[in-house]
């Protein structure tokens, strides 16, 4: 399983972010996908997952402004950042459970400005 990820960037606080990941290879079998962050200094934490059925799962402090989805056909899985803040600059990355193994995508650089 191959893992593209892309959408980040430099964006003030309360603006808005969407990332993209997109999985190629072998495909057949990806379960849960979702989203991992790491804050300079700090250690990787999840953000959300998301199931084959749709059911995401949510850091508590992220759920009002982050919002997660996915499309079983690309696959894909979209993370949509709202009202960011400067405590969300990280690199952020995609990842995937597939046949029991997890992958990780390379990461895409998110920055909030104050």
């Amino acid at each position: 399983v191959q893992l593209q990820a892309f959408g980040g960037g430099l964006v003030q606080a309360g603006g808005s972010l969407r990332l993209s990941c997109a999985a190629s290879g072998s495909i057949f079998g990806i379960n849960d996908m979702g989203w991992y962050r790491q804050a300079p200094g700090k250690q990787r934490e999840l953000v959300a997952k998301i199931t084959f059925a749709g059911i995401s799962t949510y850091t508590d402090s992220l759920k009002d402004r982050f919002t997660i989805s996915r499309d079983n056909a690309g696959p894909t899985v979209d993370l949509q950042m709202n009202n960011l803040k400067p405590e969300d600059t990280g690199v952020y990355y995609c990842i995937v459970a597939w046949l029991g193994d997890d992958f990780w995508g390379q990461g895409t650089l998110v920055t909030v400005s104050s």
